[in-house]
């Protein structure tokens, strides 16, 4: 038995701050993708939605709720709550269920409707609650936390608010180009220095928004592709969901301390490593083999640090890779070519399945101005909260 499992479908709703229901942009993304499969919706057997927890009761259960709006009709759900990486979990579920032999055709489904600003902790008074305390007793909300993120790697590296500045600018020029992006406008280094500055050393346009926005996939094994007359489809050939090792030395959101190393010496690789040794261990490839990533960019320095935990370069070379355009379109590895959440914001369940579907596109040869020539292999890259791996190689 294969572990590839076909994409036969891809489709989103446009990204913005529509102010309506994560209901309607996930059922759009859904149709989108039926439609792009040639899939009847009556021939789907199971449906997996990815939850957000801000949307009330119908976000907690996503399957159900999606399959209701879409019309019962019998197919199996499933809901999935992983912070960040749901959209990668949903879509592990889903290719788990082909490989099982339990579905032939799986929707995925991720849709979500973003508060104004910053995303906060659920309400109530929860002190055993991480996510909480680090709100309440520090009041550290998630951009403080990229702002400790880019002030470590200025101290390790000598990476520049100038260096943060141009992934912006790069992300910004390829979000233009896609017609689901929030922000569809170029910007310069100039215009990223002159915003406002939200967590030293980042400034507003360095940290990526919070959006309303949803994404899906129509997944299959790949008999039922070829019966279906799809002989050569892009291809889900690893998903990596892993989770920390002890001990972990680099602080993450939520926490707010690390494991200690006093007596137990740092493993050579971080959890983020971790994440992008999964999925080419399973995948049977390495970081010379990718056409294509998208990452997890929630802040312009974090981009820069995916870099180095996906193998781009080494060690605290990421700026280098930017400055010399290689990541850009065009460049030797393009990276966000999307436009990533730069241009997309956080659309928290709908993140790692829009990834996915960006790589579907690229590598069908079917993104327009945004095309990268030849693209075969591409790899996707997030974490969530609460140590959720998030990683996802796609091939054709």
């Amino acid at each position: 038995m294969t572990g590839d499992v076909a994409v036969l479908g891809a489709g989103m709703h446009p990204w913005g701050k529509w102010g309506r229901s994560f209901v309607e942009y996930g059922t759009v993304a859904a149709r989108a993708a039926l439609a792009d499969a040639g899939i009847d919706w009556r021939q789907v057997q199971s449906v997996v939605g990815a939850d957000t927890v801000r949307c009330g009761y119908p976000g907690y259960v996503a399957g159900a709720t999606f399959a209701q709006a879409l019309g019962w009709q019998g197919a199996r759900v499933t809901s999935v709550y992983a912070a960040c990486a749901s959209g990668a979990q949903a879509i592990n579920t889903a290719r788990s269920q082909i490989l099982a032999g339990i579905a032939d055709v799986v929707l995925v489904v991720g849709a979500d409707s973003a508060p104004k600003g910053f995303f906060a902790p659920a309400g109530g008074d929860r002190p055993d609650d991480p996510d909480w305390v680090r709100f309440r007793v520090l009041g550290a909300t998630n951009p403080a936390y990229f702002g400790l993120y880019a002030r470590r790697r200025i101290a390790l590296y000598g990476d520049s608010p100038e260096d943060f500045a141009l992934v912006k600018v790069k992300n910004a020029a390829a979000g233009a180009l896609n017609p689901n992006a929030r922000y569809r406008k170029t910007v310069s280094a100039e215009d990223v220095a002159a915003s406002a500055v939200v967590a030293d050393p980042l400034r507003l346009l360095d940290i990526c928004a919070t959006s309303d926005g949803a994404a899906a996939l129509v997944l299959s094994g790949m008999d039922f592709a070829r019966r279906h007359g799809v002989s050569d489809p892009v291809r889900i050939r690893a998903v990596s969901t892993v989770t920390p090792t002890y001990p972990k030395t680099v602080l993450d959101l939520p926490d707010i301390a690390t494991d200690s190393a006093a007596a137990v010496d740092p493993l050579p690789h971080t959890f983020r490593t971790s994440i992008a040794r999964a999925a080419y261990e399973e995948a049977g490839i390495g970081p010379g083999d990718l056409s294509l990533a998208e990452v997890y960019d929630l802040s312009t320095a974090l981009e820069l640090e995916w870099y180095e935990d996906i193998g781009l370069c080494g060690t605290g070379e990421g700026a280098k890779l930017v400055r010399e355009g290689a990541t850009a379109l065009g460049g030797r590895i393009p990276v966000n070519v999307s436009g990533g959440l730069a241009s997309f914001g956080e659309a928290v369940p709908a993140q790692a399945i829009a990834q996915v579907c960006e790589l579907t596109w690229q590598l069908r040869g079917a993104a327009g101005d945004r095309q990268v020539p030849g693209a075969r292999t591409g790899m996707t890259a997030n974490q969530g909260l609460f140590g959720h791996g998030s990683a996802v190689v796609a091939v054709r």
